[in-house]
């Protein structure tokens, strides 16, 4: 039997874990895919998209700095793409059209609710950062339907585009916009959509926004706690959690797209926390 080909596409590519995981999936599902990384060049990312589907590819994950081009590059987009302003699921349709799909946000939301059991239905969140981490995660996140959502960022005006961007979406969900000193009260959820995790920086937070039974995630992932999630610890959080399961989840839902089978994820994560 041949196997169907499938990649990553990013730059640089050498830490991805996408290739792991979908290895993981294949065998457990018992489908013919063959998955790999491939590094594009900063500035021959369409091309290189366009020869692995000239040569028979079937999909590809696209992860920074290319999610933007991806969008752009798509003939079609599903409507999570199309709100995200990014794509990080690429696939030919029946009808040859290129097609970019968004699955970050059914991904976190996944995690979160049917991993972790947290419950965001009628919750207050408060969502830090407004690039496209959070953009692409915020529709899905709506459409679990918190009470309210906070967006915070050091460039306040950036965090009210994307919160006028999504009112129209929003229905009764509060949506607001601040910089990261005004939240001074305790959140039901705080979820990092900031990379400032990665290089150990800090937003300016208040302690206040912590109370006794606040859930806080990190949208990134590390072998050790990450640096918001330190943070948080210091401050009295008792749940922290990382995105991990996000990674495996979206990839899932990518695996979905392409094959029509989903897989279980939890051995997944339980493989990749043991690596």
């Amino acid at each position: 039997m041949n196997n169907d080909f499938y990649a990553v596409i990013g730059n640089p590519i050498s830490h991805s874990k996408s290739p792991r995981i979908h290895s993981l999936f294949a065998r457990q599902t018992g489908e013919a895919v063959e998955y790999t990384a491939i590094q594009a060049p900063l500035d021959d990312f369409a091309a290189t998209v366009r020869d692995f589907f000239r040569q028979g590819g079937q999909g590809l994950n696209v992860t920074v700095p290319f999610k933007e081009q991806a969008w752009s590059l798509a003939e079609r987009r599903t409507p999570e793409a199309e709100k995200a302003g990014a794509a990080n699921t690429l696939f030919v349709d029946a009808n040859g059209l290129l097609t970019a799909d968004n699955t970050d946000g059914k991904g976190l939301v996944t995690d979160l609710t049917r991993n972790h059991q947290v419950a965001l239905h009628g919750r207050r969140i408060l969502v830090l950062g407004a690039g496209g981490a959070v953009r692409g995660v915020l529709g899905p996140l709506i459409a679990a339907q918190p009470a309210a959502i906070t967006l915070a960022n050091r460039t306040v005006s950036k965090a009210q585009a994307l919160a006028d961007l999504f009112r129209a979406d929003a229905g009764e969900v509060e949506l607001s916009a601040c910089g990261f000193e005004a939240p001074n009260e305790a959140f039901d959820v705080i979820i990092n959509g900031t990379s400032a995790s990665l290089q150990g920086d800090l937003p300016p937070l208040s302690p206040n926004v912590i109370g006794a039974d606040t859930v806080v995630y990190d949208m990134m992932y590390s072998l050790t706690t990450t640096t918001f999630n330190q943070w948080a610890l210091d401050q009295g959080a008792t749940r922290v959690l990382d995105g991990l399961g996000m990674l495996v989840e979206q990839a899932a839902e990518s695996f979905r797209i392409w094959r029509g089978i989903r897989p279980e994820t939890a051995a997944v994560m339980d493989e990749l926390r043991n690596d």
